[in-house]
């Protein structure tokens, strides 16, 4: 058993059925969870994972965009 960090609900799951990196879904709210620790286990957003990988993509291309300005002034 451990909890959604989404909605607090309990998620029945066997910790010797995953592993690190494995996406489960939450029964009460859906969400869909990263594994990040199996000893104990440890749940994470993967759409918050997404978001971050997002995020970070648009600053790499807003500072490529910049420099190619200034490349081109």
């Amino acid at each position: 058993m451990v909890t959604c960090p989404v909605c607090d609900g309990t998620i029945d799951v066997d910790e010797e059925d995953v592993d690190e990196g494995d996406t489960i879904s939450c029964d009460e709210c859906g969400a869909d969870l990263r594994v990040v620790g199996t000893d104990p286990l440890e749940l994470e957003s993967a759409e918050e994972e997404e978001e971050e990988e997002e995020e970070e993509d648009d600053a790499v291309v807003e500072e490529e965009e910049e420099e190619s300005e200034e490349d081109w002034r």
